[in-house]
């Protein structure tokens, strides 16, 4: 697979402050990359380094191939990117802004105009195409943003928080089509956000960093097993077991704590999942009447507080 983002030890100083700490990751062509954390976390300096609109002050940084500290201009050439506040020409109609966008980056103008409404289209936007920008809500100026970042085709693009101040609609449209992005195997994406159902949803892989350092990276569900490798379990009974069987099975090499919940039920954690068959099977010999088991998920949310709180001192 194709590298599109390789940073090594970046390190990007704002006077006696380190935004950005020592961070190294790899962003493979045609993922959803997510750069997590806290407001103030180095998010929004990453990306101002990656496109080369900031120097850094350590470190080696590749982006499709270039430096951007060097070779700045040739990369924003070939990115699109989406700040938090999209900063559209409001007296302007979408269709006039994504012709001055399409003017500035160069494309030719017997196909601007076939280019200009395959993107009103993509992002809904072809029925209000002519009205002016202020007048949208801000879903549709976001959708308006995306559009004009995704003007030239970049290869890659760039998301620092793209469904900040959204209502759920909206957001599920923004959502949405960054899905269909990455799903067209066209796109690499880059996306900051601190709203963790949607990078648990949207992204191939993640990087968790606190006060610019790198706390964890790999995909939701990677994290989670090293996270949190054991199994907790919500076990229905059809009738309360005896509490000696309850001591028993905490007794069992391969399980952690047992405790009775309401309704009949118990909550037992075990060591991997692979315990789960064998938990059953022993509590059935011992008289247990089984209606259900569930393990209970380990999102992505557990884990990015469980990192944050211990950076910050904390166990857990």
């Amino acid at each position: 697979m194709k590298t599109v983002i390789e940073s090594r030890h970046l390190v990007k100083n704002y006077g006696s402050l380190c935004a950005i700490d020592h961070l190294s990751f790899v962003v493979e062509e045609g993922e959803v990359f997510g750069l997590l954390g806290p407001n103030g976390a180095g998010k929004t300096t990453m990306i101002r380094v990656l496109n080369g609109i900031l120097p850094r002050e350590g470190g080696d940084v590749s982006v499709l191939g270039l430096d951007p500290q060097l070779q700045g201009d040739a990369i924003r050439q070939n990115t699109g990117v989406l700040t938090e506040a999209p900063a559209l020409y409001e007296r302007l109609s979408a269709r006039d802004n994504l012709r001055f966008t399409g003017r500035m980056w160069g494309i030719p103008e017997n196909e601007l105009d076939r280019r200009v409404d395959d993107s009103l289209a993509m992002f809904d936007l072809i029925d209000r195409a002519n009205d002016r920008v202020g007048g949208y809500s801000k879903g549709m100026k976001q959708r308006m943003a995306l559009a004009r970042a995704l003007i030239s085709r970049p290869p890659l693009l760039f998301l620092d928080e793209p469904t900040s101040g959204l209502d759920p609609e909206s957001s599920r449209q923004v959502n949405s089509l960054i899905e269909t992005l990455s799903q067209s195997g066209n796109h690499t994406v880059f996306l900051c956000t601190h709203l963790l159902h949607e990078a648990q949803r949207l992204c191939n892989r993640v990087a968790v960093i606190h006060q610019g350092r790198l706390l964890a990276l790999g995909s939701p569900a990677e994290l989670a097993r090293d996270l949190f490798p054991e199994v907790r379990l919500t076990i229905g009974l059809a009738r309360e077991l005896p509490a000696g069987v309850l001591v028993d099975a905490a007794r069992l090499d391969f399980v952690g704590e047992v405790s009775k919940g309401e309704n009949q039920s118990l909550f037992i954690q075990i060591r991997d999942q692979a315990g789960v068959p064998a938990l059953v099977a022993w509590l059935v010999e011992n008289g247990a009447q089984i209606c259900s088991v569930v393990a209970r998920e380990v999102t992505l949310e557990d884990v990015y507080f469980t990192l944050q709180n211990r950076a910050n001192g904390g166990e857990k």
